[in-house]
């Protein structure tokens, strides 16, 4: 009748005002027809799908059941909310894919966001991890020659017409210098990609507006201004070979870690020419064992790179996905590290400057995790999270449940607790509007930190996909010991410094003190660390009985 040709109207003239709102700004800023018509395209696609989804949760979106409902009508509510989640992400998904660049992106974010996200926006968004559309020959060398002066045969004496690699902003194919005979990985970014990229952040922030304006509690637009922030560093490849150097620099003086940097060789905005590193991902678990490497030192090596780039050089990278964590085999032997790989380290688009306040504050939060200091935890997370929902924010930094961060149990207990957004709906309606609350009101810097602890645990859950339960839980526990012992670090430091700068006179007695209250700061340290040396050694101990007796069953 006339309230559904009504609500019919409404909805279509959502998609004209948002398309030609976006519309208006694109035409305000490119003057070409193609252009023009090619974003029109785009932001129409970004509109409608932002309206259907929002159409299908205003109409179809049940509240939780209450306790005194039945089992049967609980389970048919919980079946319908999960099936709109379901239906809104495939949306959303085939939409991005239409659109492609950024918007891959995006998706790649969301998928990456399993602690705060419902499962089935976050497993939809995964295959988004992988497919990514390659770019033409042509396309690659018209970039090439824009960029660089040359084309591709002037510069290069072989140059795969295959990428071995495509992610959402370029490609990588394999290539040998012309000029040098050197085998380089070419890193090649896709033609349109910046050319549509200040529209297409525009236009998700006009998406996440206008959800928000239907739905009060959807505050992600933190994930678009976040976005707005990292795409103009990660399009300009110049950026890449500047951190890459800085982080080898860094790492120098650390010859026990296993870490490769790929040398960089040339770089413009759009191209990068560097060594080509022979391995396949950290997560190809049939390439470890052909290799004889163990999964578990790979977890290891690649949990202490992470953690001095946190705690230590304060310089970290923020997108550890297992496509930028390659493991290449070596001759133990023969290397200063004393390992059997090298972990290369790619993609060096994104990172964050961590200042020595910040990193001080966050390994205080983890160490009072750790001790289960409820007290302290509500403190450090008012300074760092800048809100009062500490369990929250707790379970969110840690993937735990409260329970075993409130019992203290977080760095003793073997038995699994993980946080789960989906478990979590079912206790407490009001869960995700309180994530919300907690991510917009965190400093963009932590959000980046947040998404790396997330993708890291992603990678130790596949690496220790095939191992025994008992050994899954001890990886956890050592990851928890090795966090411990950075945090002291970072404290230990902080805390040196303090002790220097709060004498100010260079007289016998205060010297003295100073030198008394260093000496206690540096023996509390070796104290606790010591302890958590020896129970990592038990740990790993018992894993080699664990694996044995696992061997002997089969």
């Amino acid at each position: 009748g006339g309230a559904w040709q009504w609500r019919r109207w409404q909805r279509t003239a959502a998609v004209a005002s948002v398309s030609l709102g976006i519309g208006g700004y694109v035409v305000y800023n490119h003057d070409t027809a193609y252009l023009v018509a090619a974003s029109l395209r785009r932001c129409s696609i970004a509109a409608k799908v932002t309206c259907q989804v929002s159409w299908d949760y205003y109409r179809n979106f049940p509240d939780l059941p209450s306790d005194g409902d039945s089992a049967e009508e609980q389970q048919r509510v919980l079946a319908k909310r999960s099936a709109v989640h379901l239906r809104s992400a495939e949306r959303v998904r085939a939409a991005l894919m239409k659109n492609g660049g950024v918007y891959i992106k995006l998706g790649q974010h969301i998928s990456a966001m399993q602690y705060v996200l419902p499962a089935e926006w976050c497993e939809t968004m995964q295959p988004l991890q992988d497919q990514n559309t390659a770019s033409s020959l042509k396309d690659v060398d018209h970039v090439i020659f824009r960029d660089l002066g040359q084309h591709i045969e002037e510069m290069f004496s072989d140059f795969d017409a295959e990428p071995i690699g495509v992610a959402s902003l370029a490609q990588v194919h394999r290539a040998v210098l012309r000029e040098t005979g050197e085998e380089v990985a070419v890193k090649v970014q896709h033609p349109m990609v910046r050319t549509y990229s200040d529209i297409d952040i525009a236009t998700v922030s006009v998406m996440f507006e206008f959800i928000h304006s239907v739905f009060p509690d959807f505050k992600f637009m933190w994930l678009s201004a976040e976005m707005r922030g990292s795409l103009p560093q990660e399009l300009d490849f110049r950026n890449d070979k500047s951190n890459a150097e800085r982080v080898e620099w860094n790492f120098a003086q650390h010859p026990d870690i296993p870490l490769a940097v790929p040398k960089m060789i040339r770089a413009s905005e759009r191209v990068l020419i560097m060594e080509y590193v022979n391995g396949r991902r950290c997560d190809d678990l049939r390439y470890l064992r052909l290799n004889s490497i163990d999964p578990a030192e790979v977890s290891r090596e690649i949990g202490r790179v992470f953690a001095e780039m946190t705690y230590v050089h304060g310089f970290l990278h923020c997108d550890p996905h297992p496509g930028n964590l390659f493991v290449r085999p070596r001759d133990g032997r023969r290397t200063t590290h004393g390992h059997n790989f090298d972990l290369v380290l790619l993609d060096h688009g994104l990172y964050r400057h961590l200042s020595p306040r910040f990193r001080y504050e966050y390994a205080e939060m983890w160490h009072a995790l750790m001790k289960g200091d409820t007290e302290k935890i509500k403190h450090w997370s008012r300074r760092l999270s800048g809100t009062d929902l500490y369990i929250l924010f707790s379970t969110i930094l840690t993937g735990q449940n409260w329970s075993a961060i409130e019992t203290k149990s977080l760095a003793k207990s073997t038995a699994p607790a993980h946080f789960s957004v989906g478990s979590m709906m079912k206790q407490h309606p009001d869960i995700l509007r309180q994530i919300t609350d907690v991510l917009s009101s965190v400093p963009p810097v932590l959000l980046l930190v947040l998404k790396t602890n997330d993708l890291l645990r992603m990678v130790d859950q596949k690496l220790f996909a095939d191992q025994p339960l008992a050994v899954q839980q001890h990886a956890q526990l050592r990851t928890w010991m090795r966090i411990s012992h950075y945090c002291l670090v970072a404290i230990r430091n902080a805390r040196s410094q303090d002790i220097h700068h709060s004498v100010s006179r260079a007289g016998f007695l205060q010297t003295a003190s100073r030198i008394g209250r260093l000496t206690m700061n540096w023996i509390t340290f070796w104290i606790y660390d010591a302890a958590l040396s020896l129970y990592s050694a038990v740990l790993s101990i018992e894993d080699v009985f664990i694996r044995w007796r696992a061997k002997l069953a089969l």
